[in-house]
């Protein structure tokens, strides 16, 4: 965009959608970037956590119906299933953290993608509706980062 064309005003709201137009400019302005992140982190950590704690006992003892799913079910190329359990369970504690906290948000996020990405391959492949909506929130959150409420910004980090 050039200076000429920076400066252009916004065409007048008219016609019959005008009304609707006032309506999306308004929440548009309340609803922010702020919301969204803040939404998009909790909405992942909560998925991420659910998981997680069901292939824990206690805190991080990976149960034997973990080590199960991943030696039966879901098969991992190029990774033992006990390592899998284990990275997979850990995972699935630490980012939730991290995205609840907005701390190491976009690394967090791109963890996430990376998760999502290895179901949607090699686990799930038919659930890619389910993984695209991840992937969403994910890439939200890659890119735009934590948003104000968060520790990252706190800590300088944008």
């Amino acid at each position: 965009m050039n200076d000429a064309t920076a400066t252009l005003p916004t065409p007048a709201l008219a016609g019959p959608l005008a009304p609707w137009n006032r309506i999306a400019d308004a929440l548009s302005a309340r609803i922010g970037h702020a919301t969204l992140a803040f939404c998009a982190r909790l909405s992942l950590a909560a998925i991420l956590f659910q998981s997680g704690r069901t292939k824990v006992e206690g805190w991080l003892t990976v149960t034997d119906g973990a080590y199960a799913l991943f030696r039966d079910e879901y098969k991992l190329p190029l990774l033992p299933p006990e390592l899998a359990a284990h990275l997979a369970a850990y995972a699935e504690h630490l980012l939730p953290l991290l995205l609840v906290l907005g701390l190491a948000t976009r690394l967090s996020a791109l963890g996430v993608l990376g998760m999502t990405a290895v179901i949607q391959l090699f686990v799930y492949p038919d659930a890619w509706p389910t993984h695209l909506s991840w992937a969403g929130l994910a890439l939200y959150l890659a890119g735009r980062g934590a948003g104000p409420l968060s520790l990252d910004r706190l800590a300088g980090i944008r």
